[in-house]
């Protein structure tokens, strides 16, 4: 028998494709094949997606508040949805997983028009503008956090709470036990965000390791990916605190810095909550304060609840109050190991795979 075909429909942003690439991978390993449906901005971050099919589909977002747009909207969104009528028929697909976004929204609008079983999963801990559209409709809901905000009571009841898929090589960390570092020892810091526009971050955090005492700055070492246009202000002011600092927009192997870090500072999206969690690092989190629903302070509720991060909020933060926070923990490895152990008490390492049961369950049930 030919091997089963599954639609991944994502797009629009890393925080919905690398989900979506995790469960491709699993179900790729049980013999499945993929086909990946996504848009334009989706099509940058699949240079590794595991799919045997590809099609790009129109689909646009609007700003409420603004007809035109909105109607420019529709119609894009419903080009996509002919669009992908036209290939489901010709490839019979079994099942069809959505990952939220507009990207995703024609792929089940036209999976739903011809009867064919939908899962859709959310990745934070607010169930997203085209989720809550299609989670009254769609046969199955999953979602990663045990909260599912702005969700329906009868949506919450029947959610799945998988987690949320994450990359093998991020897997591997859930089975490396956190060193805290020693009372003299070396301090590895990671800052991540800073190339997606995160400029408080790529700004505050060198000011704020600056005024630490000069004792503890020569035991630090940073890795913080920033914004490019500040840059060469934040390998500056690491020079002037004689701080050993790694600065660069993107890092690749994120795994292996993320394997080594004594604590991690960053925004609270989604995958970086459940990537903390699934490694087991302690973190100090400022959630990005424009994110659509206040959707990543939900997100970081998850870690804060266990112990295992400490929450700024963006419009109180100082850079006094961030080098104090530091100092803190960076004085007290005991304090970070529990905090390690509380963010290894929320994860699931294993959310590609239950996710991928899902979407089997679901597709044999026809």
């Amino acid at each position: 028998m030919p091997a089963r075909l599954a639609v991944v429909a994502a797009g629009g942003t890393g925080g919905h494709m690398f989900p979506a690439q995790a469960l491709a991978e699993a179900l790729t390993a049980r013999g499945w094949r993929i086909l990946l449906a996504t848009d334009e901005r989706g099509a940058l971050y699949a240079d590794k997606f595991p799919a045997d099919l590809r099609i790009t589909l129109s689909a646009a977002t609007a700003k409420s508040g603004d007809p035109a747009g909105m109607v420019k909207a529709g119609v894009a969104v419903l080009q996509g949805t002919m669009q992908a009528r036209g290939f489901f028929k010709r490839m019979d697909p079994a099942v069809v997983v959505g990952f939220g976004g507009y990207p995703s929204l024609p792929s089940l609008l036209a999976a739903l028009s011809q009867g064919r079983p939908t899962v859709i999963h959310e990745q934070n801990a607010v169930l997203g503008r085209v989720n809550r559209f299609l989670a009254g409709s769609v046969r199955e809901v999953a979602c990663a956090f045990p909260t599912l905000e702005k969700a329906k009571p009868k949506v919450k009841a029947r959610a799945h709470v998988v987690g949320n898929p994450v990359r093998p090589d991020i897997r591997a960390l859930a089975d490396v036990a956190y060193e805290p570092p020693t009372a003299d020892g070396p301090i590895r810091l990671l800052v991540t965000g800073g190339s997606q526009g995160a400029r408080l971050l790529s700004e505050m955090v060198p000011e704020a390791i600056l005024r630490l005492p000069e004792d503890l700055r020569a035991r630090i070492t940073v890795q913080q990916q920033t914004r490019k246009e500040s840059m060469d202000i934040a390998r500056r002011i690491y020079a002037d605190a004689l701080v050993k600092a790694e600065v660069a927009p993107f890092f690749r192997d994120m795994a292996g810095r993320l394997r080594d870090a004594h604590l991690v500072i960053g925004r609270a999206g989604a995958s970086t909550v459940c990537e903390l969690a699934v490694a087991g690092k302690p973190s100090l989190l400022v959630p990005l304060k424009i994110a659509a629903d206040d959707h990543q302070t939900f997100n970081a509720k998850l870690l804060a609840d266990a112990d295992a991060a400490a929450v700024a909020s963006e419009d109180e933060l100082t850079v006094d109050d961030l080098s104090g926070a530091l100092r803190a923990l960076l004085k007290d490895p005991a304090w970070l190991e529990n905090m390690a152990r509380g963010a290894r008490s929320v994860a699931r390492p294993d959310a590609a795979e239950k996710l991928a049961d899902l979407v089997e369950r679901t597709a044999l049930a026809g």
